[in-house]
């Protein structure tokens, strides 16, 4: 089996952002980043894949400039088998020129499945897998939480909001992962290791004409500060009245 895991470098959301001076795009300074947690599940899914059929390949394709590298190396130390960026300067904001780049480079390959994580943390577009499968004209199913993979075809749960719902698809397809699915496996010092020795090809990205653009970016406004009304029992018919008048929840 043959499976490629598209991946994105996020900024790790414990960070303390700022918008950078263009308005436009967070500060990256003091920013750390790491593979997007979607994307690590995906990649889990895929290596298990591999396992129990006891043969097979995963690739692991990302799209943005050389440091993103970094998180592509860290899929390999997983146990994925080789890599390929996409280079391009900057990760475009809209999901269709994502989707294009990735497609184009996945076309043809062979592949048997095509991971998504089902979102990404830091824009939360959840488009970018659905739009590829649409562009590569593959069945997709998104925001999966249950796989089986048998005699070319799968199964894949679906959670919904006080439901479920079981798909069943031929091979090839696009899937989207979601949270549920698994836990992503630790690097081992060896995987480590061996993933400084496995292929990584750099190709130059191929990128649309955008559909949508950033125009300006603001943080959330600041919370105010707390207030304490009292103690006990006689601090409740304040507390009612202040939910009554300023808040207007009751």
């Amino acid at each position: 089996m043959k499976i490629a895991v598209c991946i994105k470098r996020v900024p790790v959301q414990e960070g303390r952002f700022a918008i950078a001076p263009s308005g436009t795009a967070i500060d990256e300074a003091g920013l750390k980043y790491d593979v997007n947690d979607f994307d690590l599940w995906a990649v889990e899914a895929a290596l298990r894949l591999k396992e129990k059929a006891g043969q097979g390949e995963v690739v692991i394709v990302s799209l943005g400039p050389d440091a993103v590298q970094e998180q592509i190396r860290k899929a390999l130390s997983m146990g994925a088998d080789r890599g390929l960026q996409l280079r391009a300067s900057a990760v475009p904001p809209d999901p269709f020129v994502v989707a294009t780049a990735l497609a184009d480079a996945l076309r043809g390959g062979g592949y048997d499945l095509i991971l998504f994580g089902r979102v990404a943390v830091d824009d939360a577009f959840g488009a970018t897998g659905a739009i590829a499968a649409h562009l590569l004209g593959l069945p997709c199913v998104t925001g999966i939480s249950t796989l089986e993979i048998a005699n070319g075809r799968g199964r894949a749960r679906r959670e919904l909001e006080g439901a479920q719902e079981v798909m069943e698809f031929p091979l090839p397809a696009v899937l989207t992962i979601d949270e549920g699915l698994n836990k992503e496996r630790l690097p081992s010092l060896k995987g480590i290791m061996a993933a400084k020795k496995k292929p990584l090809e750099v190709r130059a990205a191929t990128l649309a004409e955008p559909r949508v653009t950033v125009r300006r970016l603001e943080l959330p406004a600041e919370r105010a500060a707390g207030r304490i009304v009292g103690q006990g029992a006689a601090a409740v018919p304040e507390l009612v009245r202040l939910l009554q008048t300023e808040a207007k929840v009751l």
